[in-house]
């Protein structure tokens, strides 16, 4: 399913409470450091390498046993993967960064899932607290301080419901590409895969070379809209080549690529038998009478990823609104955030790719090296511009794919009132939609309050961006990509939907907090 335990961009199926919670002393360093950086993939590898290397004493704490990310994700070495790098991209540079990382001297804090980060005190130090463990259910607490904060917490997908997607064998695409590179398994035999965006190509010719059969690749958006920013393509040409080497692996295993459609219903009983594929207009609804039948028995299925900025926007960091209609962090041109002290780099800031994230990651550890030492002249050197250079370069290219590739305000046509739409509490889009007509209920935080959407386990990551469509929709037809569905492009305030904590956590945990720290910041 959507989110299921293999799942890397959503924690879709519901956390499973722990049973009791033993309060246990906090681990804490004896020592603070210079630089805390959360999460270990490109960016966060890339950042820490940047400042140990300008003299900073760096701590990175991640929730995964190895180092990579979500993009790199790896078998766990039981499994005696003979050649880990055949499932990915470009290897050989990640080889290389994560050596470096090894070499610099940072203090890697693996399985360490941090749930908020308290701002400076007294002393002038951040506290990052988290729970220790592989899993944040009764975990050892533990506290780091740093000067600064290096966020690189990555993504989570999107997903926009439909018919029958809460059964067995329905999985997001990228947990399906997760699955196989950290566990080598695969989500079933025939697997459809659709939604929208990049991703889809990279995880159809994935699972197709581990000896899928991929019956269709359903794209709802087109590639023409990439057309309209010629200069971003023009200097991006190795994504081009990135995307012709997908196309190669999908016309070698005689894949067919859809364009224009969406899977609208799973057919099944106890799992995926089938999937009706339809095709959309400009708007992404439906065009009547043209839904066909595959047969499958499992189907990958995402619609971009949003990026994961809980922590940030708990202490009050400004966000901006992306072309495919997510929030993303404000970044300065040294991915400093609105808070000082506050660093960001790869898809927090916007999601684009492992390349774009190593580039800020290591643009914004020498930018915190230069505020600590004092020597503001690192960020004007060559290296700090061309960093820069390249920086803007990828995003443009990445802000060209959001674009092109951003749901269509008609969506919630094929949204029938009896589907659960979120699925922890059993919300039905029908409810949602009466709140939202009935009682005025025009956002994510009101159908909450009036229908439980988005209350549960997941607490909306997996039913966010729906409950949210259909709140604003009140009737009207508005959506995620339309204008009238959300706030202008630019910068905005927090959302109010914003989460004082980034992963369920046991009230002994809070309780365990001293006084001194502070508390989570609550929405106001």
């Amino acid at each position: 399913m959507p989110g299921s335990p293999s799942e890397p961009y959503a924690p879709a199926e519901p956390y499973a409470p722990a049973e009791s919670y033993e309060p246990a002393e906090p681990y804490e360093p004896a020592e603070s450091y210079d630089l805390a950086v959360i999460g270990a993939g490109p960016a966060g590898l890339a950042g820490a390498v940047a400042a140990c290397e300008l003299g900073l004493s760096v701590a990175v704490l991640d929730a995964a046993p190895q180092t990579g990310g979500q993009y790199f994700r790896h078998p766990a070495p039981g499994l005696g993967a003979a050649r880990p790098q055949a499932l990915h991209h470009d290897w050989a540079e990640f080889t290389a960064l994560r050596g470096r990382f090894e070499a610099s001297g940072a203090t890697h804090l693996a399985h360490h899932h941090v749930w908020t980060v308290t701002p400076p005190g007294g002393d002038g130090t951040w506290t990052v607290h988290a729970l220790t463990g592989p899993d944040a259910h009764g975990g050892t607490p533990a506290r780091v301080r740093a000067r600064t904060i290096l966020l690189a917490t990555g993504a989570y997908e999107r997903q926009l419901p439909f018919p029958g997607w809460t059964l067995p064998g329905v999985i997001g695409a990228g947990g399906a590409q997760a699955m196989l590179k950290s566990g080598l398994v695969l989500p079933g035999r025939r697997i459809v895969v659709a939604g929208s965006g990049p991703l889809l190509l990279a995880v159809a010719s994935s699972l197709a070379a581990a000896g899928a059969r991929v019956p269709a690749v359903v794209e709802a958006s087109g590639y023409l809209g990439y057309a309209r920013r010629p200069y971003a393509l023009a200097t991006s040409p190795h994504k081009l080549l990135e995307a012709a080497v997908h196309g190669s692996a999908l016309l070698r295993h005689r894949t067919p690529l859809r364009t224009r459609s969406a899977v609208t219903e799973v057919h099944g009983t106890d799992r995926v038998e089938a999937v009706t594929v339809s095709r959309l207009d400009r708007a992404w609804r439906p065009v009547p009478g043209t839904g066909r039948r595959i047969a499958c028995d499992a189907l990958a299925v995402g619609h971009g990823l949003v990026p994961q900025t809980e922590l940030a926007t708990g202490l009050g960091c400004a966000t901006r609104r992306t072309p495919d209609g997510t929030h993303a962090l404000a970044l300065d041109a040294l991915q400093e955030s609105s808070v000082p002290g506050l660093w960001a780099a790869g898809e927090t800031g916007g999601t684009g790719g492992w390349d774009l994230a190593r580039t800020e990651g290591e643009l914004a550890g020498i930018a915190v090296a230069a505020r600590l030492r004092g020597l503001p002249a690192l960020t004007r050197g060559g290296r700090a511009r061309a960093l820069a250079r390249r920086r803007d370069r990828l995003r443009a290219f990445a802000d060209a794919m959001a674009a092109a590739h951003a749901p269509g305000p008609g969506w919630t046509a094929w949204l029938p009132d009896d589907t659960d739409v979120c699925r922890c509490e059993e919300v039905t889009a029908g409810s949602i939609r009466g709140a939202a007509g009935a009682l005025g209920a025009r956002d994510a935080r009101t159908a909450k309050l009036l229908t439980r959407a988005g209350m549960g386990w997941c607490q909306g990551r997996m039913c966010g961006a729906a409950v949210a469509c259909l709140a604003a929709e009140g009737g009207r037809g508005v959506g995620v990509g339309s204008a009238e569905g959300g706030t202008a492009q630019g910068t905005v305030p927090p959302s109010a939907e914003r989460r004082p904590l980034a992963v369920p956590v046991p009230l002994g945990a809070l309780a365990d907090l001293p006084e001194e720290s502070g508390r989570p910041r609550t929405a106001g």
